[in-house]
């Protein structure tokens, strides 16, 4: 499976109030492990610089002046994409400014439903728990230290870490692609047959006597509608 997680900066907050992308970054991910193929492209947004905007990333007109516009690098973003799924921190955000551009530049449009928003799912993760970027690194043990301001292809290479933390970690995924494909037929026929047994020696408990005395004081203190008398 292929993934494209990707971040945009621009120069404000609406396409339609005449602001412009000026800075794509995007990472690849297959079978959600980075590849090491990444997209990054300054753009010319043919406009000025807000202060509150350059506040954010840093990148001044004048920087800009010399960078292709996006009706020249359009393709090209489109290409690097192709079919894979979007993965984007508050996506409504970037497709609203990618869809402008792809719109003005007569290029196919990105479509909604091929794109997987990490603000929503941290949201529903962990409800009422901040959920930016920079909240979602402090959670998982992300490092951030070099997210002095907003780039583009930094926070796609931060965001890569973080969904795959939202999805669960790497362990989901953690086959040995190698050794696997060098398995008979009729191994891996095997493989999809295997079910999980007992063990015939039970783990050893790794709780200590303090420790479960100090459980069974919490819970008498919650009384008889305490949830674990049900697994006593």
């Amino acid at each position: 499976m292929r993934e494209i997680v990707l971040d945009t900066e621009t120069t404000g907050f609406e396409p339609s109030e005449g602001h412009r992308i000026v800075e794509i970054g995007a990472v690849e991910l297959f079978n959600h492990m980075p590849t090491g193929r990444t997209y990054h492209q300054y753009i010319n947004p043919q406009r000025d610089m807000p202060v509150e905007a350059f506040n954010v990333h840093g990148l001044s007109e004048e920087f800009l002046r010399d960078f292709p516009v996006f009706r020249e690098v359009g393709q090209a973003f489109l290409d690097f994409v192709g079919d894979a799924r979007l993965i984007i921190h508050n996506a409504k955000f970037d497709i609203k400014f990618l869809n402008f551009e792809l719109g003005k530049a007569g290029l196919t449009h990105l479509r909604w439903e091929n794109v997987t928003d990490t603000l929503a799912m941290a949201r529903q993760k962990f409800p009422g728990s901040p959920a930016t970027l920079d909240a979602l690194c402090r959670r998982f043990g992300v490092d951030n230290s070099a997210r002095e301001k907003h780039g583009a292809l930094l926070d796609s290479e931060i965001l890569a870490e973080v969904y795959l933390e939202l999805i669960g970690g790497r362990q989901p995924d953690l086959v040995l692609a190698p050794v696997a494909e060098k398995r008979s037929t009729d191994a891996v026929s095997l493989d999809q047959n295997w079910r999980a047994r007992p063990r015939s020696v039970p783990l050893p408990s790794r709780l200590s006597p303090e420790e479960a005395a100090a459980h069974e004081a919490f819970v008498s203190k919650i009384g008889e509608s305490a949830i674990w008398k049900k697994f006593a």
